[in-house]
């Protein structure tokens, strides 16, 4: 398994590999310093499975020849499959491609440009792609933001794409919640999208282009959860790494409850190296091989 997303209808989205195409599309570059980056694009072309559950195995689509690597994946209308690739270089004047969008067939239809330095990426139904970035995409790296180079795309730290790869709608500047350096977060529900971002840790939501967002003393969650005017943020720093903190939206304030932990269904803490991953108000947690969802009520109860 390389890579586990959520859906927009509460399915999982896995990327299968060989063993050693996984190698090649997870392989990071270790410089003399011992600074580690992830490789983009991969050093030759490798093929893939793309598979969907619901919870049962529903569709698999088989991609041959593709080159992005550490790459997140999303479904697309009537059975596409979209790829994107975390990092994104520019150089020689152009930017590499870091997005393909495939038919249910496994056909590549376009490719496209998305931004370096991508932290999640969420579709809706109607094909419209959400991508969150992490902060080598918002201030620039691997030449992007450079005197002789366009500033990073993802400067924004959330957008909207179309389905065709086109930029739709872009996070402007937030003087109340600040700008985004990091986006911790993204759920996308519906046609809404939600997020939580660093420095300072506020609860966003854009609806129809519109930002609405309320404060929180909550740092380091990297899951958000949400059902009507009810949150819970997932995760924290050091030892809150799998607290669960939920809360009601009230007018400008986010009212939080008595925080909870997060364990695995036999007690046990989460695996370290689990994914989690919030869509909707379900929690998705991928670990191993195991696939485990819960509702915002399953994540309130202490």
């Amino acid at each position: 398994m390389v890579s586990a997303a959520a859906g927009p209808e509460g399915e999982l989205v896995v990327v299968w590999a060989s063993q050693e195409n996984a190698d090649a599309l997870t392989a990071r570059t270790v410089t003399p310093a011992g600074a580690s980056s992830a490789d983009s694009p991969t050093a030759a072309p490798v093929s893939l499975h793309v598979s969907t559950y619901r919870p049962h195995l529903a569709r698999s689509v088989s991609i041959v020849g593709q080159s992005l690597a550490h790459i997140a994946v999303q479904p697309l209308p009537g059975g596409g499959v979209l790829l994107v690739g975390a990092r994104c270089r520019w150089r020689n004047g152009a930017a590499e491609y870091n997005a393909a969008v495939y038919d249910a067939d496994g056909q590549l239809l376009r490719k496209g440009v998305l931004g370096d330095g991508i932290a999640d990426v969420q579709t809706t139904l109607s094909g419209d792609i959400w991508v969150s970035y992490f902060d080598e995409g918002v201030y620039g790296n691997f030449g992007w933001g450079e005197a002789d180079s366009p500033a990073p795309i993802g400067s924004p730290g959330l957008i909207r794409f179309r389905s065709d790869l086109s930029l739709a709608w872009r996070y402007p500047y937030q003087r109340e919640f600040g700008a985004i350096s990091d986006c911790y977060a993204l759920n996308v529900t519906g046609d809404e999208a939600w997020a939580y971002y660093y420095t300072d840790f506020p609860i966003v939501r854009v609806r129809a282009a519109a930002v609405a967002g309320w404060s929180t003393e909550v740092r380091g969650a990297h899951a958000l959860v949400v059902a009507d005017d009810r949150v819970a943020l997932v995760g924290g720093y050091g030892e809150h790494r799998h607290r669960v903190v939920a809360g009601s939206i009230q007018g400008e304030a986010f009212s939080v409850d008595r925080p909870t932990r997060l364990v695995m269904p036999n007690g046990r803490p989460v695996p370290r190296t689990a994914t989690l991953l919030g869509r909707g108000s379900e929690l998705h947690v991928v670990a191993g091989l195991s696939w485990l969802k819960l509702g915002f009520e399953d994540l309130t109860t202490g």
